[in-house]
């Protein structure tokens, strides 16, 4: 837990102080890959895990080796290392949090500038009757949204393991800066969490099956009124 929220803390160091005070990630739920790279649906019918695995399954054998998951992971380490450099750098690691894969941030709805205050209809009014109340409520809702009681958080609420920051979390020296080896080598034991049977192989089938067990999961955590978490993703909207 400690390492999480220091891997969290570092990587909201390194936004820049220009960057929106309100990211809203897409509508609709992407699937993020197991190094962090968002796969988006373009319709109703769009398989995004089933897109980031033929894309990954460099042979079309209708398997993924590990050799196939690093070689993936470098594809998508070039795309974040901009200037070429070897590493992803603070600057590159905020690129990928604000613009490639905003759905991560757990505060993207309720971040607010500093010395912001909230909007009117969240203030606490001390003169009218339950206002603290209404306050409670509010920060209960606050806390639900950025995860906090045991929900999933940040990039875990779309992908198939519980990282809430893939990318970040790579950076295993604490340097704030990933270098290629340092992404392989999470692509290496990430691969094998996924291969719980220790085939050295992993089908579409079988991460479709641990996917539905992650948002079955997520999608049992329940607020205070009852409702079901939607924060695994909105669906598309029908007709679409």
């Amino acid at each position: 837990m400690f390492l999480a929220v220091l891997v969290a803390s570092a990587a909201q160091a390194a936004v820049p102080q220009s960057a929106p005070i309100f990211v809203r990630g897409h509508v609709w739920a992407p699937f993020i890959s197991p190094m962090g790279e968002p796969f988006r649906p373009h319709g109703p019918d769009d398989d995004t895990l089933a897109d980031w695995f033929h894309q990954a399954d460099r042979n079309h054998d209708g398997v993924l080796t590990l050799d196939e998951m690093v070689a993936d992971a470098d594809r998508f380490f070039a795309t974040l290392d901009t200037d070429h450099n070897g590493e992803i750098d603070p600057d590159e690691l905020a690129h990928y949090e604000w613009e490639v894969a905003p759905d991560i941030q757990v505060m993207s709805k309720t971040r607010r500038a500093p010395g912001q205050s909230p909007p009117a209809s969240q203030q606490v009014d001390s003169d009218e009757k339950h206002g603290h109340d209404r306050e409670r409520q509010r920060r209960h809702e606050e806390d639900a949204s950025l995860g906090i009681g045991g929900a999933l958080q940040g990039a875990a609420r779309y992908s198939l393991l519980d990282i809430p920051e893939p990318v970040a979390a790579a950076d295993t020296d604490f340097d704030r800066g990933v270098s290629l080896v340092e992404f392989r080598a999470a692509a290496v034991a990430r691969f094998q969490l996924l291969d719980s049977t220790h085939r050295g192989k992993l089908t579409l089938s079988q991460l479709e099956a641990l996917l539905q067990a992650v948002r079955t999961a997520a999608s049992q955590h329940k607020h205070r009124n009852n409702q079901s978490d939607a924060r695994v993703g909105n669906p598309l909207p029908p007709g679409n």
